[in-house]
């Protein structure tokens, strides 16, 4: 887990890993659907993609999202790769082994892409 919190920290250095999880938990304690969206392509591996999926699903994640990280500016991090559609396709695979409610993942796919299909 210390890898993926290392890349999460870079993103959002004012947050923690664990403490996301502890708040995916406690939201989904309280019955209500959750959700979480996963950017590829800021150096991660495929192993920590398929770790932080194990993660999110293990706290009660519903729905996952997973697309491309595009820079969307000069001030914000680079683009480290560009994830090759089959790549999105085994993760997305993966992730509905896990028993996601709803699963998104291919470049184009953001946090609320086809939110109508798994809001009901």
């Amino acid at each position: 887990m210390e890898t993926v919190g290392r890349l999460y920290r870079m993103v959002r250095p004012q947050a923690r890993y664990e403490r996301s999880l502890e708040q995916i938990k406690l939201t989904k304690a309280a019955g209500k659907r959750t959700k979480t969206g996963i950017m590829l392509g800021l150096g991660e591996t495929e192993d920590e993609l398929y770790q932080t999926l194990d993660d999110v699903r293990s706290v009660g994640v519903d729905v996952v999202t997973l697309g491309q990280y595009l820079q969307p500016s000069p001030r914000h991090l680079p683009v480290q790769r560009f994830v090759e559609p089959d790549e999105f396709e085994r993760l997305g695979a993966y992730a509905r082994t896990l028993g996601f409610r709803h699963v998104e993942s291919s470049p184009l796919v953001r946090s609320s892409y086809h939110a109508e299909r798994h809001v009901h």
